[in-house]
């Protein structure tokens, strides 16, 4: 297994070096020796009481990274003298684990004062969270430092939305260094995620001003999320609609079901279809195994967009406020 995990960061040291070359696995080996060991073990307990953790870690890294980088400008709460940090965009509306961020940064504070960066702690516990969930086990490097800025006006227009055209979002992803199979993988984490009627109730009713349902959905996912989004609905639904008993239960059946007209959003939807995409898409809804080979390496990827590191930043000593 061992082999295997290093084999993975291997090739993407290769594939994408430059973003590397200033952070290092086991960075806090001599620093913070137990730092790893203290976000999985605060990320288990966790996920023990509440296994849609993966899908809330796995959204808030993405929020983070790809709005100006890696450096947790997400955390930062509204003071009077701030009011509009990242975290209050419209966008990062629905992000939530921020407890448990805190939570392990107040562990690591005691056992390292000023030595792991909020950054890293949201790396290693989404890494952890994927695991957790079913999803593959990955090392990643670390010695990200955070961020001095965050403006809600940096994360609105920037995050894809829910229906946003597959050129579009290939083009928001490779901005970031990140291919077909890069995207097409990380969306892929839709197979743990959660969605609001809101984001997909005009595919049920009113598809595109017609008054009418989405004709490419298949209708009994529509009849289903009817109910859902009715008054007495939960307002909420998973987005994938094959593990109806285990919706956090990270695997490669979403693509299965968006293949067969069952995705909840537009964007999943248009993923199987769309000739850039529906390739990538089957090979990931027929190999399991490298469907999450390709997400470990996005997710590594991902972690490194516009990092800072050396004397750049800084290691805030609570997540949520500049030093």
């Amino acid at each position: 297994m061992k082999i295997a995990k290093f084999s993975i960061l291997l090739l993407v040291l290769y594939i994408f070096p430059v973003a590397f070359s200033q952070l290092r696995v086991g960075f806090y080996s001599q620093s913070c020796p137990d730092a790893e060991i203290i976000v999985q073990n605060l990320v288990r307990e966790r996920f023990g009481r509440d296994p849609s953790i993966t899908a809330a870690l796995t959204r808030m890294h993405f929020h983070d990274c790809f709005v100006q980088g890696c450096d947790a400008s997400l955390l930062i709460d509204p003071t009077t003298t701030q009011p509009s940090p990242e975290k209050t965009a419209g966008p990062n509306g629905g992000v939530r684990g921020f407890e448990l961020i805190d939570e392990i940064k107040t562990a690591l504070e005691a056992q390292c004062p000023s030595k792991v960066s909020c950054s890293d702690i949201v790396t290693l516990a989404t890494r952890d969270s994927v695991f957790l969930g079913g999803g593959p086990s990955y090392v990643v490097p670390t010695g990200r430092r955070d961020g001095f800025v965050s403006n809600s006006e940096d994360a609105e227009g920037i995050l894809p939305g829910p229906g946003l055209p597959v050129p579009d979002m290939l083009t928001f992803f490779g901005n970031k260094g990140m291919d077909v199979f890069d995207a097409v993988a990380l969306l892929g984490a839709h197979t743990v995620g959660i969605g609001s009627c809101g984001n997909f109730v005009d595919r049920l009713t009113n598809f595109q001003g017609t008054g009418q349902p989405d004709p490419t959905m298949d209708p009994g996912l529509a009849g289903r999320l009817r109910n859902t989004c009715s008054a007495g609905g939960s307002q909420f639904a998973a987005l994938d609609q094959s593990t109806p008993f285990a919706p956090f239960s990270f695997d490669n059946l979403f693509f299965t079901q968006i293949r067969e007209r069952k995705g909840v959003l537009l964007l999943d939807h248009l993923l199987a279809t769309h000739p850039s995409t529906s390739d990538v898409v089957f090979q990931y809804a027929v190999n399991n195994e490298l469907f999450k080979r390709q997400f470990a390496i996005a997710m590594v990827k991902m972690g490194s967009v516009d990092v800072l590191t050396g004397l750049a930043g800084e290691i805030r000593t609570n997540c949520r406020a500049f030093n």
